[in-house]
């Protein structure tokens, strides 16, 4: 008797997908509704795995575009220390949706948060508490740190509106909140710079809802801006370095990895030519991970 199963590609039953008994063989990367070529400007955010996502845009080939570039006297060693090049801008590390929404709409003047600066740990400067650990050492003084962050906010604005094709990865749903605008942190103060005072400050806990709430109006954000670029939406695999949350950090980061990972698929749903790159399941998977590993892979 027929069933809605017969016929349906080998890789969709266990049970017949070769690489299910032979490790080398398996490949869940699906075909995407789009093709990138060379010349297209890739830009990429997220959290840290994002930044190997990067280079290996760069080290392939392909244009990783970068619109907040160290200045050309600066040489590339210090440059690379100073976090250019890192990421398209120079944002650093965007944990959760919540602030990549809050980037967007901060970069285009839309949100303008109470906090504007920390003092940095060894007290000499102040840390843009939206990009801590961008800046070695800190500002020397508010007023420089303003006069970068606008800068920066033009970078953004031109790298969101330039861009074919848009890379980011959904790290965390774990975060620290002003509680005064609800603000969120990408560390929580008092870790690199800053004081913790929790009449200020509260730890959230961003579920499936809130979080791809905060992705959508995210891309349609970014898709009045840029009608046309392409999105690939990854979810990192590295495990949370610490849980807020009272229960072993095994157990939270799988939580976090789930709440990100159906976040993603339900906005390629909803969005054409947004396409979702396994690279969480490419990692964890032990019949793949050294398989995608080598510099060049597909994981890019």
């Amino acid at each position: 008797m027929k069933h809605p199963y017969a016929g349906v590609p080998d890789r969709q039953i266990w049970g017949k997908e070769p690489g299910i008994s032979d490790g080398s063989l398996l490949d869940p990367v699906s075909d995407a509704p789009f093709r990138i070529f060379r010349q297209d400007r890739i830009v990429t955010a997220g959290s840290c795995f994002a930044q190997h996502l990067a280079r290996f845009v760069d080290k392939a080939g392909f244009n990783h575009h970068v619109t907040e570039s160290a200045h050309p006297v600066v040489p590339a060693n210090v440059a690379r220390k100073h976090n250019y090049g890192l990421f398209s801008a120079r944002y650093g590390n965007i944990y959760t949706a919540r602030q990549l929404r809050q980037l967007l709409q901060r970069a285009y003047g839309e949100f303008t948060p109470v906090a504007a600066a920390w003092r940095a740990p060894d007290g000499s400067g102040v840390v843009d508490p939206f990009r801590p650990q961008i800046q070695p050492g800190g500002f020397l003084s508010e007023a420089e740190l303003k006069a970068d962050r606008e800068y920066h906010f033009r970078c953004i604005r031109r790298a969101i509106e330039e861009m074919d094709v848009f890379v980011f990865t959904l790290g965390l749903t774990e975060g620290w909140e002003d509680s005064r605008d609800g603000a969120v942190f990408p560390l929580a103060p008092g870790v690199r710079g800053g004081t913790y005072d929790k009449q200020l400050v509260r730890f959230v806990n961003f579920d499936v809802g809130e979080t791809y709430a905060d992705l959508k109006l995210a891309l349609d954000f970014i898709r009045k801006k840029n009608p046309t670029v392409k999105i690939i939406l990854t979810v990192s695999p590295v495990p949370l370095n610490a849980t807020y949350e009272d229960r072993h950090v095994l157990l939270s980061s799988a939580w976090s990895k789930a709440v990100l990972r159906i976040a993603a698929e339900r906005a390629t749903k909803e969005f054409s030519d947004c396409v979702y790159f396994p690279s969480y399941e490419i990692v964890t998977s032990p019949d793949l991970s050294p398989k995608f590993h080598p510099v060049g892979s597909r994981v890019c």
